[in-house]
């Protein structure tokens, strides 16, 4: 985990008069998990916005596997490897599972709308066959092949957390930015959620950007945590030495030295 996947430097993001993010600065070490936490309105999701080139940073700089991304396009940043999940479900709730996950290998088809019509005497039908085996595969993994037919939008909360997971890792990212993954969930999801994280970043090498509020998920899986508050960085390290810091437990999980870490909203 030497090398550094990504590398932020003096990030500021404003909307009209209000700054969302002031001069932030982070790197991630090729890897590992790097979470980040903070109060609500601390800049976390507006971080990965910028990211993933939803948002654009009217300061600052993004490199991605040695390569400066700060104005690429999305789509553009996808192709490099970079995949995400959101805060809010963004599925699409009348389609089907496997048509849900079959969205994030879009971006890996070769085949356009010259050789698409010609679905039975191109390439196309053997492209979309391979896409589809690969696909089953991250369906095995996440433990939803029995729901792999089954329209999104009727599938329980943490089920369809699970599908937006399975479209993240269709992309094949290098790195995969997670917006709350747990939020919502009951215990058994929450640490169904943790395992498969876990695994996605010790088994495949993927490595795990993470916004979360529950602390003893964030103190359990990462190795690197990072804190925002009203959008300027407060501190980052080792779990154990942010959590030890003593603006962080009192400002911001509102503990004392003499209470455990709980989940905070």
């Amino acid at each position: 985990m030497a090398d550094k996947i990504l590398k932020v430097e003096q990030i500021s993001l404003a909307f009209g008069g209000v700054k969302a993010l002031t001069d932030v600065s982070f790197e991630v070490e090729k890897g590992s998990v790097f979470s980040i936490i903070g109060p609500n309105g601390a800049g976390k999701t507006s971080m990965l916005n910028c990211i993933s080139g939803r948002y654009r940073p009217y300061e600052g700089s993004i490199h991605f596997d040695d390569q400066e991304v700060t104005h690429m396009r999305p789509n553009d940043r996808a192709d490099l490897g970079i995949g995400r999940t959101f805060q809010n479900l963004a599925l699409f709730g009348h389609m089907s599972v496997l048509d849900n996950i079959m969205v994030g290998r879009h971006h890996q088809m070769k085949n356009n709308w010259l050789t698409g019509p010609l679905y039975w005497a191109s390439p196309a039908q053997k492209e979309e066959l391979k896409h589809r085996r690969q696909v089953e595969e991250i369906i095995d993994f996440l433990d939803i092949s029995h729901v792999r037919k089954s329209i999104a939008g009727t599938l329980s909360y943490g089920l369809r957390k699970r599908v937006e997971l399975a479209r993240a890792i269709a992309l094949n990212p290098k790195l995969i930015l997670l917006d709350e993954p747990m939020a919502g969930m009951n215990l058994e999801e929450k640490e169904d959620m943790a395992r498969y994280i876990l695994d996605l970043n010790e088994e495949f090498g993927i490595t795990v950007v993470m916004i979360e509020h529950d602390m003893g998920v964030v103190m359990d899986i990462s190795h690197e945590v990072m804190v925002l508050d009203f959008g300027k960085k407060l501190v980052s390290g080792l779990p154990d030495e942010v959590m030890a810091n003593e603006h962080v437990r009192q400002a911001y999980l509102g503990l004392d030295d003499n209470e455990q870490l709980q989940e905070v909203g």
